[in-house]
């Protein structure tokens, strides 16, 4: 594969990082990505990743766009209240870069589907808003050996971390079963404010295409970013493989 002039250009002021280069253009146009959620964390993930060139997007989601998402979803707009998030999705990402292939998945993720959607794509952006679905994917995204970005926010907060199975520790090492239904509120429940999601799912984006630029080594693997908007502070907690994970095994 081969840049055409028109991509050089669009990708100019990436291409010139030295990590990226040509080259990693190249594997960016080559990569599949798959974003679960197109909303607070989906949204701004999967913009950035259109524009900086991935091949194929993959949108993950059953929902239909409400008032209340316009505050942080960045991908719709108010003409769009009533429509499937993922076509409302794929409108604002064409607009922005008609070259990736967008792929809609208007569907819950299930047990029963998680793993066949997962063979279509190389590396998976977790943006889902509840505890059962990030469980999910991580025992999916494990048993399959497929990378990922996890992230999960509320109010001013916000937390994410990257798994590379077979070399990281995973979810399920640090947070070992799903909390009990009502013991943590949801955003509907808590709230949440919306450049709170613009951050973190810029991050999950930035992991993303490190991942494709093989930079796997300064991955943000067994390690969790926390970050709280109101102090404005960021800190990094180690973590380490659980060689009792029902996931992993530690290994």
């Amino acid at each position: 594969m081969r840049l055409t002039s028109e991509q050089i250009e669009r990708y100019s002021r990436q291409i010139l990082i030295p990590d990226l280069g040509g080259t990693g253009q190249i594997h960016l146009r080559q990569g599949r990505i798959l974003v679960i959620g197109a909303g607070g964390l989906g949204c701004p993930a999967g913009f950035y990743l259109a524009a900086a060139g991935i091949g194929t997007l993959g949108v993950l989601d059953s929902d239909q766009v409400e008032l209340s998402n316009l505050q942080r979803q960045i991908l719709h707009t108010t003409s769009d209240l009533g429509r499937q998030k993922v076509e409302s999705a794929r409108e604002k990402l064409n607009q922005l870069n008609p070259e990736v292939e967008i792929r809609l998945h208007p569907v819950r993720l299930t047990e029963e589907n998680a793993a066949e959607i997962f063979d279509l794509y190389d590396f998976i952006v977790d943006g889902s808003d509840n505890f059962d679905t990030k469980f999910l994917v991580n025992d999916v995204a494990v048993k399959l050996g497929k990378p990922f970005s996890h992230a999960g926010i509320i109010r001013m907060q916000g937390q994410t971390m990257t798994v590379i199975p077979g070399r990281s520790a995973c979810y399920r090492c640090l947070f070992r079963e799903p909390p009990p239904p009502g013991e943590i509120p949801g955003c509907q429940q808590a709230g949440i404010l919306g450049a709170i999601a613009g951050t973190v799912g810029s991050i999950q984006a930035t992991e993303a295409i490190k991942y494709f630029m093989g930079l796997e080594e300064d991955l943000l693997v067994d390690r969790l970013l926390t970050y709280d908007a109101k102090e404005m502070k960021f800190r990094t907690i180690d973590v380490r493989q659980d060689p009792q994970c029902k996931a992993c095994g530690g290994k």
